[in-house]
């Protein structure tokens, strides 16, 4: 009962966003609260606010589908939702690699062949599309990633789409600005399309490396400094990005959500420090408490985006090269966000990247040793 009600009032806050955009004023708070059970959640001080005219409210308890539940940020991504009192459903392909512990109405289907998806969207108001498909498909390895990722997508969309979700919400990948993306990044950008042109009210995020004991591409990298003797930085070194700490994507994501001004937009979400992959190493280096040697290269680098480099790197790294050939590819330009005021538009507080980086070692370190430390 107590969701339907929130659920009600819902649709009378989303008839009041057709209100005039010049009687909208952006919600800049850093803290969000709600005033009680029985109606949605507000940001910033409520009585101000109405008597300003403006159009405030955020979403209460909603009915949240989350794919991609079996991985990282989505993983990371459910009790954030859940604190909040939303009802949420899980979309998976393989439920044994689904956290029991999560406690989720979970669908098992495959949006690749578009299998389970309409089960999975039955009634829900807002997905998140947290579906990567860099490594090869057990029913179809030779299919090359770019077109899996993008059919899921475009399935993933029409059947939105046809069950009435009001927004989806994405994370991708930052592109570059002056140089032609990687197919990796190419794919991502491509997926971002289908999705906010198929379902008009979506949001997609882009996000460089995402710092987490979780990341592949972070562990990838520490691996790399760990068991490496020498660490080797191919000319690929003095290209910038800003990663950011895993707490503040899923953060983000979180309030995509419920944030009226982020539907329809691709917003880049970055952490507040700008360091050229070099220094990131170094940082990952040092926090390891490490005294490994820096090896600077020249172009033609040990570490340099080829089948075989790749295939080594992986090797070392204990990763598939399928993931890892596509990752390395997307290191040869600066990767930064276009603007800076995602995590203003949507509340969040950045860590710094040094923070972020002893978090999830440390929290590595408490389910796995690192033999450096």
């Amino acid at each position: 009962m107590k969701a339907d009600r929130l659920r009600r009032l819902n649709a009378d806050s989303r008839k009041s966003q057709e209100l005039s955009r010049s009687a909208r004023i952006p919600c800049k708070s850093r803290s969000f609260s709600a005033l009680d059970h029985n109606r949605p959640a507000f940001c910033g001080s409520f009585l101000p606010a109405a008597a300003s005219g403006a159009v405030v409210m955020l979403w209460g308890a909603m009915r949240i589908l989350v794919t991609g539940v079996s991985g990282f940020v989505g993983a990371r991504l459910v009790p954030r939702l859940r604190r909040d009192g939303h009802e949420l459903r899980g979309f998976a392909r393989d439920p044994a690699r689904v956290d029991p512990a999560l406690g989720l109405e979970l669908v098992v289907g495959d949006a690749v062949s578009g299998a389970g998806l309409a089960q999975a969207l039955e009634g829900i108001e807002v997905a998140y599309f947290l579906i990567h498909s860099m490594e090869p498909s057990p029913d179809d390895a030779a299919a090359d990633f770019r077109a899996r990722e993008l059919a899921a997508a475009e399935r993933f969309a029409a059947a939105a789409r046809t069950a009435g979700v009001r927004q989806v919400v994405y994370l991708g990948g930052l592109v570059p600005r002056d140089a032609a993306a990687s197919p990796h990044l190419a794919s991502r950008l491509a997926v971002e399309r289908a999705l906010l042109e198929g379902v008009p009210g979506s949001t997609a995020l882009r996000a460089s490396i995402v710092v987490g004991a979780g990341s592949r591409s972070f562990r990838f990298l520490v691996r790399l400094v760990e068991r490496m003797p020498a660490v080797a930085l191919p000319a690929w070194r003095t290209h910038r990005t800003q990663p950011i700490d895993e707490r503040d994507v899923v953060e983000a994501l979180a309030r995509a959500a419920t944030t009226p001004a982020a539907a329809g937009r691709s917003l880049d979400v970055a952490g507040p420090d700008v360091v050229t992959y070099g220094e990131l190493v170094e940082q990952i280096r040092d926090a390891l408490l490490l005294r490994r040697p820096l090896v600077r290269l020249g172009r033609a680098g040990p570490l340099t985006a080829t089948p075989l480099t790749s295939a080594v790197a992986a090797a070392i790294a204990g990763e598939r090269p399928e993931l890892v050939g596509p990752l390395m590819a997307g290191l040869g330009s600066d990767l930064l966000p276009r603007a800076d005021g995602a995590a203003e538009l949507l509340g969040v507080r950045l860590h710094r990247l040094g923070a972020a980086i002893e978090h999830a070692l440390g929290e590595w370190e408490r389910s796995e040793p690192l033999a450096a430390r």
